[in-house]
């Protein structure tokens, strides 16, 4: 009994320090979302379910590339962005970075100058990808990315090269993985 009741407690232990993370982001988001100088956006997990569906069902027997990337869209739980002009995007970028606990998330990428900075990280479980996060700064502007889901590298490769995203460019040209 003693042992199950452990077990119990490291398990909601690990799943708060994860929820945690998500709750990072999620309380970065909210502190601007209402914010005039920021733009926003959140895409629901049904809102994602039905673009996937209508991608998948709509696609013509040979045109694999629709049909791979309704599969795709249809792993996402969520997409949120934020993103600001005409501000110093440096300062929001230091401040989101500070909310993230480094050791969770794993760094795809990072691009810095003395004018900007853009990091994409992954949260990682058991190799499967469920967030991708991008943060860019620079002294004019801010984005925020966050997309949940379930995903491979190759998933996000195929998102890098099939869709104009903000900031899949970028990554596009630094893929970690390919597989």
């Amino acid at each position: 009994m003693m042992r199950k009741l452990l077990t119990l407690m490291i398990l909601l232990a690990l799943g708060g320090t994860v929820h945690a993370q998500d709750d990072a982001i999620v309380k970065f988001f909210s502190k601007y979302m209402e914010d005039d100088r920021f733009s926003r956006v959140f895409i629901s997990p049904k809102m994602m379910q039905m673009a996937g569906g209508f991608l998948r069902s709509d696609a013509a027997a040979s045109d694999s590339d629709a049909k791979d990337l309704g599969d795709l869209i249809s792993k996402v739980r969520g997409i949120r962005i934020l993103s600001a002009e005409k501000l110093n995007g440096k300062v929001f970028y230091d401040e989101a970075m500070s909310t993230l606990s480094k050791n969770k998330y794993e760094d795809l990428m990072d691009v810095a100058d003395k004018d900007s900075n853009t990091k994409f990280m992954v949260r990682e479980e058991n190799g499967i990808i469920k967030e991708l996060l991008m943060l860019s700064g620079t002294q004019e502007s801010f984005t925020l990315l966050s997309m949940l889901g379930n995903f491979t590298y190759k998933d996000l490769n195929m998102l890098a090269e099939k869709t104009n995203m903000p900031g899949m460019d970028e990554y596009n040209k630094g893929k970690k993985k390919n597989n």
